[in-house]
C-alpha cells in the first residue's frame, strides 16, 4: 500500500491533470524577481537533429484524414496542428516514439499508433496501474478500452507508466528515439519536484540524440512566474530553464500552436476555454470566438555521448 501521505500527493496531482480539481485563482502565486528572457537561439545544429522524411509525412496525411479519428477529434486539428507539430518534432515512422500521459481519450494515439504500426513503435506512458486511486484506475481501464476495440489500429501499441512519485523507468534506459508530451508540464508543475523527476526520466528514457518535444499553455512573458502554474499557464523560458536542467539541450521553439487571441486572464484559467468550458454556457460564445489556448511548441535533445 502507498503510504497515506503519498497517495494524497499523487491525488492532488492528478486530480489538476483532470481539471476536476477546484481553486486555480493565481492568488498566492510566487512572483519572482527573474526577469523574462526571450528564448535563445538554437544551441544545436539542425543536422544533428532526426528531420521528417516525405514518407512520413504522406503517410501522416493520410492517417489524419482516416476514418478512424472522430469528427470531434479531427474538428481540434486547427487548434493541435498535428502534422506541423510533429514535422517540427523531427518524427519519422520508423522511429520508437514515447508519448507521456496519452490520457484516457489518446488524442494524439489515434495519429501515432497508426503512423508507427508498421515500421516504429508506440509507447503510451500513462498513469500507473497499479494505483490505488480510483482516477487513476478509470483513466487506465478507459485507454485499454479504446486500444482494444479497433485491434487492427492499435495491437502494437506498448503501454507503459511514468508517474511521480513511484513509476519513474517505463522503458529500458536509451531506448527511445522521441518522447512527446501535450499540455502535461503544467500538471507537474503543481508540485516542485514533480516536473524535473518527470523531466529526468524521459531523458534517461532518450537514446543519446534523441528528441523530447513538450507543447503547453504559454503564460504571458510579462506577467511575474507562477512557478506552480496555477491557471494553468507555463512560462516558457521557465519550461526551457526546467528542460536543461534535467540534462537536455534546448534545440528551437515552434510558434505553430500560438494563438494571440488567449489573453490569458479569465475566471477559472486556461479551463475556461474549449476545450474544457469550465463554466459551462457562460460566455461561450465568447470562448468560442477564442478557441483553444496559446500554446508553445519547444525541442530539445538529448546531448550524444550521454
Amino acid at each position: 500500500m502507498t503510504r497515506p501521505t503519498s497517495l494524497r500527493a499523487i491525488a492532488a496531482l492528478l486530480l489538476v491533470a483532470l481539471i476536476v480539481a477546484t481553486g486555480c485563482a493565481t492568488k498566492g502565486a510566487r512572483p519572482t524577481a527573474t526577469p523574462i528572457v526571450p528564448a535563445p537561439a538554437l544551441a544545436i545544429s539542425h543536422a544533428s537533429v532526426p528531420a521528417s522524411d516525405p514518407a512520413t509525412l504522406a503517410e501522416l496525411d493520410r492517417v489524419l484524414a482516416g476514418s478512424h479519428r472522430s469528427d470531434a477529434n479531427r474538428a481540434r486539428d486547427i487548434y493541435r496542428h498535428p502534422r506541423a507539430t510533429l514535422e517540427f518534432f523531427g518524427l519519422r515512422q520508423d522511429q520508437t516514439v514515447m508519448e507521456i500521459w496519452a490520457g484516457a481519450g489518446g488524442w494524439y494515439t489515434e495519429i501515432l499508433a497508426p503512423l508507427l504500426r508498421e515500421h516504429g513503435r508506440y509507447i503510451a506512458a500513462n498513469w500507473d496501474p497499479n494505483s490505488d486511486l480510483k482516477v487513476v484506475q478509470d483513466s487506465v481501464a478507459a485507454f485499454r478500452t479504446k486500444l482494444e476495440g479497433n485491434p487492427g489500429l492499435y495491437d502494437k501499441v506498448s503501454v507503459s507508466a511514468l508517474q511521480y512519485p513511484g513509476a519513474l523507468n517505463p522503458v529500458p534506459a536509451a531506448s527511445v528515439d522521441v518522447i512527446v508530451t501535450f499540455r502535461n508540464l503544467h500538471n507537474w508543475l503543481a508540485r516542485d519536484e514533480a516536473a524535473l523527476a518527470m523531466l529526468k526520466a524521459m531523458y534517461a528514457a532518450l537514446k543519446p540524440g534523441g528528441v523530447l518535444g513538450i507543447v503547453d499553455h504559454r503564460a504571458d512573458p510579462a506577467a511575474p512566474r507562477d512557478l506552480k502554474a496555477r491557471n494553468g499557464y507555463v512560462n516558457e523560458s521557465y519550461a526551457i530553464e526546467l528542460a536543461k536542467a534535467a540534462g537536455f539541450e534546448f534545440a528551437g521553439a515552434s510558434e505553430v500552436n500560438a494563438n494571440p487571441k488567449d489573453t490569458r486572464d479569465y475566471e477559472q484559467g486556461v479551463w475556461t476555454l474549449p476545450p474544457t468550458w469550465r463554466l459551462g454556457d457562460k460566455d461561450r460564445e465568447k470562448f468560442a470566438a477564442i478557441g483553444e489556448s496559446d500554446r508553445f511548441t519547444l525541442k530539445f535533445v538529448k546531448p550524444r555521448g550521454h
